[in-house]
């Protein structure tokens, strides 16, 4: 057993200090960004924001939403192959540069996503998805996608430290999802007692990864545009959402009225009501590691979008960031006891 004493931060517990800025609009601030990809050595241009590869938000109806503004979708897995050919017959216009396949690790998973590159070559990204990336056998698993798919983008996690992001990268993945833990309907660190500080984990995993050439997206912990804003400022390449995102039209989830409000349900993919729609139920050996909640009915999900990126922008004016790829070099972080003032509520 051991200590390390080094303080280690959340969004919670840090602001971004404003400076000097020549900008004159927020309307000013370009938040797409380009990027090569290490070891597929693909382009891709876009916004980096990807919805999350939860059934209740990784839908292909919100990834129709999100391409038209630019962001990714990482569809969830539970499609099947038919859905897929039905989403794909009459392809959106750059739907395949802004959606990734998800997967787990199991030998049917593997089946099913090579099938669904060779009916559909055209796909770009391929996330590898389980909760714990710290297992020999899923670095063996990235290596083996590598040797199997070479020329596509492969996304891989969680992983929330630095000589692991260096694992993966150096295993054939190119963008690698940094969080354990800090989802809103994620239990984890409830169960297991094992996490990490979401904001220390990308600092840190943005430092290995970069030091590679390779990318890392934060996954999990935002609550507000603001903490979406402090991400990137911390070095995240892309930021995915799960809670934001969830609620909408285009999200999944089945949808119930209460006292005359709409709600959606929202859950984590660990949860009790995921493995019993998806695994027949809770296996003896394990405990269900997520919440199942009720999110308040919140229409099309465009609305969102622009209040997020809204913010992100606004967030790049205070330091003088024109683009979204300088807010990193534009950040410095103030410690703070306090985020905002809550005499109204949240």
């Amino acid at each position: 057993m051991r200590i390390e004493n080094d303080i280690k931060l959340g969004f919670k517990d840090v602001m971004i200090r404003p400076k000097r800025s020549t900008l004159k609009s927020r309307a000013e601030v370009d938040l797409s960004r380009n990027f090569t990809f290490r070891n597929s050595q693909k382009n891709w241009s876009g916004v980096p924001v990807i919805a999350a590869n939860m059934d209740t938000v990784g839908t292909f109806q919100m990834a129709n939403a999100l391409a038209k503004e630019g962001l990714v979708t990482a569809i969830h897995k539970h499609y099947s192959l038919q859905e897929w050919d039905h989403f794909l017959g009459t392809p959106p216009e750059g739907i395949y540069e802004h959606i990734a396949v998800s997967t787990g690790t199991g030998k049917e998973d593997e089946e099913k996503v090579k099938t669904i590159f060779q009916n559909h070559p055209r796909l770009e990204f391929l996330c590898i998805d389980v909760a714990n990336g710290y297992s020999e056998y899923f670095v063996e698993f990235v290596q083996k996608m590598r040797h199997n798919f070479p020329a596509k983008t492969i996304i891989a996690g969680n992983v929330v430290t630095g000589e692991m992001v260096e694992e993966l990268i150096l295993a054939g993945a190119d963008l690698i999802k940094v969080g354990i833990g800090p989802g809103s309907v994620c239990t984890t660190r409830i169960k297991t007692g094992v996490g990490y500080p979401q904001l220390s984990a990308i600092i840190e995993c943005a430092d290995a990864a970069h030091g590679l050439g390779g990318h890392i997206i934060s996954d999990g912990g935002c609550r507000i545009p603001g903490d979406v804003a402090k991400a990137f400022g911390g070095g995240a390449d892309f930021v995915m959402l799960g809670g934001m995102l969830a609620g909408h039209a285009e999200s999944g989830g089945e949808i119930v009225e209460v006292d005359g409000r709409k709600f959606r349900q929202f859950y984590g993919m660990s949860s009790k009501t995921a493995m019993d729609k998806h695994s027949g139920g809770v296996a003896e050996y394990r405990a269900s590691e997520g919440k199942t909640v009720q999110v308040p009915y919140r229409g099309a999900v465009a609305d969102t979008v622009r209040d997020i990126l809204g913010g992100v922008r606004s967030a790049c004016t205070y330091v003088g960031a024109s683009q979204l790829k300088e807010l990193s070099k534009r950040t410095t972080f103030i410690r703070v006891a306090e985020q905002h003032n809550e005499v109204f509520g949240d």
